[in-house]
Order: structure tokens, then sequence, then C-alpha cells
């Protein structure tokens, strides 16, 4: 049977060299990238940027974790009570069938109906309130809690962040 994965916290920007320093220390490693367009004074040019920023995952045997640590750029592994924290096979592979396909994609916040949100784009911009419902038809409720009412509105979950 196969070493679980497991998320290796990375320092800002070292993403890539961790992962290339695993490859070359033959650890499996999955750096999962989207392309976006960077801009510099003279040019502009599609570079491939980490989808979960700080994050590299790897394959390996948890009671060995030092040659992953060693590597430079590596923070810490994700732990749970000192212990590495395993990640579902099933999720790894989901994000890797998605990186090989042909659809577009992009990192998004994980929101939960219940949680607590800023609207980050158009005329509600810096406005808080609580996610209802999530799907085709996500729904933020602001609230005037002192009269004990509040309304609802529609928007696109791209729009807001976790507050």
């Amino acid at each position: 049977m196969a070493e679980p994965w497991f998320a290796v916290w990375t320092r800002s920007r070292a993403e890539k060299m961790v992962y290339d320093q695993l490859v070359r220390r033959e650890i499996e490693a999955f750096l999962p990238t989207v392309q976006r367009w960077s801009r510099w004074k003279d040019r502009k040019k599609k570079i491939d940027w980490p989808l979960f920023p700080g994050y590299c995952f790897a394959r390996f045997d948890p009671t060995r974790t030092l040659p992953v640590l060693q590597c430079v750029g590596v923070a810490t592994i994700v732990s749970f009570n000192a212990r590495p924290a395993p990640i579902p096979d099933d999720e790894i592979q989901a994000v890797q069938l998605l990186v090989q396909s042909e659809l577009q994609y992009d990192a998004c916040p994980l929101l939960h109906v219940g949680d607590m949100v800023e609207v980050l784009h158009g005329p509600l911009k810096g406005v808080t309130g609580r996610l209802i419902h999530k799907g085709p038809n996500t729904q933020l409720v602001l609230a005037i809690t002192m009269i004990n009412r509040a309304v609802s509105v529609k928007f696109d979950v791209a729009d807001v962040r976790a507050y």
C-alpha cells in the first residue's frame, strides 16, 4: 500500500524549490499550479503559480519526516497532536485530475454555511454578513441585530472571503 499524502507548509514563494528538492530525494511530490499573467515594467508573461500558495504535497512514511523537513524552504509539515496529518488520497487525486484536464480552474475560499464573510468586490465592498446558502444561488445575510431583522442578497462566491 502506498504511503499517505501530507501537506508540506513552505516559506513564502518557496513551493517550487521545495517540490524540486523532494523529487530529487525520490519523495513523491505534487505541486498543483494555475497559469496567471505576471506583469513587469516592460512585459507581460503567463507563469505557473501555486494553486495553494504556501503548500506542496508529498507522499512519505510519517515516521520518517526528517528528509522532508531538511529541504530548504520547508517551514513544517501540517500536523495535529504533533503527528503529520494525512490527506485522503481521493482529495489529492481529484486535484490531480483537475490540473491534468482542460478545464478552467482557480483557488477559492472554503466557505461553509454560517460563516461570516466580507464582500471584496462590487457595490457592497467591505460589508460583512453571514453565508446562509451555497450553490448556484449563493446568499449572504446582512443583519441589523438591534432590531432583530435581516436582508439577504445573492452574490458570486468569488466576490467574498471568510471574515
